[in-house]
């Protein structure tokens, strides 16, 4: 298992939720604004200390070697993007090296000159998987999937996110109709 929650809560945030995942599985996270969706991903990717459970991460428990397996893909308000950047500045201010073959893999070949604000929220959540790869991740976490999009948008995304072969915890509102695991929070 990669990953291994144990009663793993923050009191007054979410309540205590236990989960085990393997590797490359996409676990959903679902629950309305407020329910504790983007904390549980935070804690899970150690960025934020619970006051009850424990956590293990790719055989780690120690928070700071959690944060080396997991990278956090778009997580407003934590990894928000430049808006006055490309699309290929945030690659390249991320990682020297070639990016176009990650670009390819999100979806967003050839517009590594797009502004960021020129970006919908599809292609925001698809670059912030992007800028998540080029950490080479043995988990990626991914908040708001669903925010502001039609249903086709989401099921796109949903899609590129099972298909990453990495382990991906993602949280949203209403779940996709295809996961391995749904914690659902109230």
């Amino acid at each position: 298992m990669l990953i291994i929650a144990e009663g793993l809560a923050v009191e007054g945030v979410y309540p205590e939720v236990s989960l085990k995942a393997g590797a490359g599985t996409l676990t959903v996270v679902a629950g309305s604004a407020g329910s504790g969706r983007t904390s549980l991903l935070l804690t899970l990717a150690g960025r934020m200390k619970p006051t009850k459970g424990t956590l293990n991460v790719a055989g780690h428990v120690r928070r700071r070697a959690i944060r080396k397996a997991v990278a956090l893909a778009l997580v407003d308000g934590v990894t928000d993007l430049d808006r006055s950047l490309t699309v290929g500045e945030h690659l390249r201010e991320r990682r020297r090296r070639p990016y176009q073959e990650v670009l390819e893999r999100v979806g967003l070949a050839g517009q590594e000159r797009v502004l960021v604000r020129e970006l919908d929220r599809e292609r925001q959540v698809r670059l912030g998987v992007a800028l998540a790869l080029l950490d080479e991740p043995e988990m990626i976490v991914a908040d708001n999937v669903d925010a502001g999009l039609p249903a086709d948008r989401q099921q796109a995304l949903w899609n590129l996110l099972r298909d990453l072969d990495h382990t991906v915890v993602a949280a949203c509102v209403a779940p996709p109709a295809r996961f391995d695991q749904l914690v659902e929070l109230s």
